[in-house]
This record gives structure tokens, sequence and C-alpha cells, in this order.
């Protein structure tokens, strides 16, 4: 047997005897500790279109449905609630729809409910045309809504006395950073007819290939909930990579997150109980990262197996780690939302008058860069943008875990560099919470371009970024007072 078969084959031995979950207990204090999870159901008709890609097309097929993964938290004075959406990205006035039903029908504060998005690139959006929000929502979008809702009441319904520990494990083989520096060449052209200093996504192996832009975080990061007699309640984990793919067309999917979610169940022999135990999956600071080896030998796998693969190994890798966890009969919660004003991105005058002469042509006209017409429709939406935008930044605690919540897609070194500067022992970030606002670049990687940077991808601030993680660290330090 491998090795690394033979140390899951005990771990599961462990699991089976119970001895696994039973650590010895830390306690903070004599409020009793509690936690419930549920699932809602987000999947979108047949028909609906899938944005993903350049080009959205319509659902033909449910591989599998999508859903809304809800863990609540109450320590006896302060209850913490998560929500995690398959979707490529919800913006906030869905998710702020959704929070007043939360506030008008429970007794959980608002400002202490994390919802966020996958990033699945197989689902309906709940995006509108707008690139910094503000439209009417769509029937989907409502929907959407109502189903987040109905998960955290679920959820809460589900609260019972329990036990929570968190820790990490280690899966560097399946991250790689998608942006890549490159000799002068064509691959460096941009829509805006310049020329970029790095590329997104090359071509494998391509003879101008110099090396990554930036580092990759392997680390994934855990939280393990049972009840106090041992049984698995839900366990919601952090790890940045954007997502696996590999779906064919028309299909609808939850992409790795949700096999994870289905092989922790596995793993844990949670697969028939009641109520059902919860595996989640969130998105980290994967804005610059993919599961693509551009030097790596490549070749085609069948659909869906390769998702299966990333998604079993890191769920085997975390059931390793969790055996030695400490669980906690009680802990401290906490949460702070508060909003941050941007600067919005603009065009300049002679960027506009550009756009507004590629828009003039007529659509079949000859390209000079495949996506020049796309960003000039975008060029000329940011230049009616308002000039700023107000953003949600999030911090949770749970003991001497700091969890930040961003929403936008965020890059890898700002997900570092809070980790690095955070007041607690143990912090992670989740992306694409509480909104949807597009990339998140640190200024670097703005004065590289590439495709994550073009205007329109990228709507705030040059300095965003830094203003962000500002916020959060100022955040964490307050709550861990």
């Amino acid at each position: 047997m491998h090795p690394r078969m033979k140390s899951l084959a005990c771990c599961l031995i462990l699991l089976a005897l119970g001895t696994a979950y039973r650590p010895s207990i830390a306690e903070e204090g004599d409020r009793p500790f509690r936690a419930g999870a549920a699932t809602s159901n987000i999947t979108p008709p047949l028909g609906e279109p899938i944005v993903g890609g350049w080009s959205p097309f319509p659902a033909t097929y449910v591989h599998d449905e999508l859903h809304a993964r809800c863990l609540a938290l109450d320590d006896g004075a302060t209850r913490v609630v998560f929500v995690v959406c398959d979707n490529v990205g919800i913006p906030r006035e869905v998710l702020d729809r959704a929070r007043r039903w939360i506030d008008a029908e429970t007794d959980v504060d608002p400002s202490n409910v994390l919802m966020c998005a996958t990033h699945t690139h197989s689902a309906t959006s709940a995006r509108g045309k707008s690139p910094l929000g503000g439209d009417e929502l769509s029937e989907y979008s409502r929907f959407l809504a109502r189903r987040i809702a109905d998960g955290v009441r679920r959820a809460l319904d589900h609260l019972e006395p329990a036990r929570i520990a968190w820790g990490s494990a280690r899966a560097p083989e399946h991250v790689f950073n998608r942006r890549w520096r490159m000799k002068p060449g064509p691959e460096l052209d941009n829509p805006f007819g310049g020329t970029d200093r790095v590329r997104m996504n090359p071509p494998r192996n391509h003879p101008n290939l110099i090396e990554p832009a930036g580092p990759t975080d392997p680390e994934v990061s855990f939280i393990s909930v049972r009840s106090r007699e041992g049984r698995p309640i839900a366990l919601l984990a952090n790890y940045s990579l954007h997502y696996v793919g590999g779906v064919p067309g028309g299909h609808v999917s939850a992409d790795y997150f949700a096999i994870f979610a289905d092989r922790l169940q596995q793993l844990l022999g949670a697969d028939r109980q009641t109520p059902p135990f919860v595996g989640i999956m969130t998105n980290g600071t994967s804005g610059d990262i993919n599961n693509i080896d551009f030097r790596g030998k490549g070749g085609r796998l069948p659909p869906y197996e390769k998702m299966r693969l990333v998604a079993w190994d890191v769920a085997e890798k975390v059931i390793e780690a969790s055996v030695s966890l400490t669980y906690h009969d009680s802990v401290t919660l906490a949460a702070r939302m508060r909003e941050l004003e941007l600067g919005v991105r603009k065009p300049s005058p002679e960027l506009l008058e550009r756009a507004r002469q590629i828009l003039a042509r007529p659509p079949e006209a000859r390209q000079r860069h495949p996506r020049e017409r796309i960003y000039a429709e975008r060029t000329i939406r940011m230049s009616e943008a308002p000039d700023r935008v107000s953003v949600p930044i999030q911090v949770v605690r749970i003991g001497d875990l700091g969890i930040a919540a961003v929403p936008f897609e965020v890059f890898v070194e700002t997900g570092l560099e809070i980790k690095r500067r955070s007041p607690f022992a143990r912090s992670f970030t989740i992306s694409l919470a509480n909104g949807s606002f597009g990339y998140l670049p640190t200024p670097e990687h703005h004065d590289l371009g590439g495709y994550e940077t073009w205007l329109g991808t990228s709507r705030v601030e040059r300095e965003a970024s830094r203003a962000i993680t500002e916020a959060v660290v100022g955040m964490m330090a307050a709550l861990e007072r």
C-alpha cells in the first residue's frame, strides 16, 4: 500500500473507533457552544445562461446540484453564520436581500453572517450588467437570496451542543500561479492596443515562458465541528484554488468544491446521518492561482476526472490533519463588518474614444485583439459607473482563529500578507464574500498588466488591495483584544 494511503487508512480506523474524535478538550469558559448545519438547493432551471467564460451559453444538463451550504455557530452570547454558495460570484444586492430576510426571520445579527460564492464556472450567474452592481434582481437572483435565508434558518434549527476545532493541511501540488512573465511576443498584446509584461494562462511549455509572476499558497485551512457525542456536523475548509474545470459545455456543476464536500462525507462515514453532515469548501485568495502546471506535460482527462483527483486528495489530507486536533467545548465567537470606500477606475479620454471607435465598426469586422470588442464595451460601462464605491469588509473570530471576508477575487500575495500580519495564531481569507466587485490585483501586479488588471476586469483603484489589507488587519486586532 502507498505510504500516504496507509496513513489515511489508519486515520479512518481511528475515526471508526471513535478515538480520533476524543482528544483533550481545551476549555475557554463555561458558556455552552452549539453548532448546526444545513444546505439549500440553488440549482437554476435548465436554459438559464451559464457564465464562466467569455460567452454565456444555456444550461442543458445538471451534472450535480448546486447548493448554499450553511454553518451556524453559537457560543452562548454570539451567533456567527457562514453561507457558501455554488456560484461564480454574487452581487452585493443579492446577498443584502438575503441578509434582510435573515434579519427579519432570525435573531442573528446580520453583520455576523458571512456569505460568499465558490466561483464555480459552471453555474448560472446572479450578476447583472452594471460593473459595480445596482441592477434590478433577476428571477434567479431573488430565488437565490430566498434559498440562502432558508438555509440559514434550517442551520439554526439544527443547533445542538457541539465541539469545534481548527487546523490546516498542505496541498502544494494542485496550485500554480497562472500569471507568467514572458519574453516579448504577440502573447502579451492586450485589448486596449498596448502590451503587457505578463500573460494569464499562457500556452503550455511555450518557448517565451520565463517564470511565474507570483507565489502560491499551499495551505488548506479548515474548521471541524462535531456533536458532543462525536457525530460529524460540518467541516468548512479554505483553499486558494480558483476552480478546476473540465466540464462539458452546457453542464451545470459545482466543480471540485462539491466533490470535496462529498468525499469528506464518505471518509467520515457520515453519508446517512440525521441531521445531514455538511462539507464546505470556500475559495481562498486565488485571483492569480489555478490548477494548470504550465511547465508540465498536460494531457486531457475525461470530464470531471481532474476535479475528482484534486478534491479527493485535498479531502484525504484534511482528514489526516484532523486526527490530531484539539476540540473545544466552548470558544469565543465575534464578528465585525465595516464599509470601505474605494475609488473606481476610469478610462482616459483617449481610451474612451478608442472604445467608441471599436464599437462603431460592424460586429463582424476583423478585430486586432480577440477581446477587443468585449473590453470596449466594458470601457464604456466603466466610464458611466460612479466615481466611488462602498464595499463590505468583514472579519470573524473563532477562538484564536481569524477569518477575513473580502468581496473581490483576491490575489494570493494579499492573502499571504494578511496571514503574516494577523494577530491571531491562524488566519485565512475568503474571497468573493458579501459581494462580487471584480479582481483585486496588488499595485505591483497593476504595473505588470495582464487580464486580471484590465479595466473592466479590475474595477477599483490601484491601491485598493493595500487599503483592504490595512482594514482587515485593523479589524482583526480589534476582535483579538
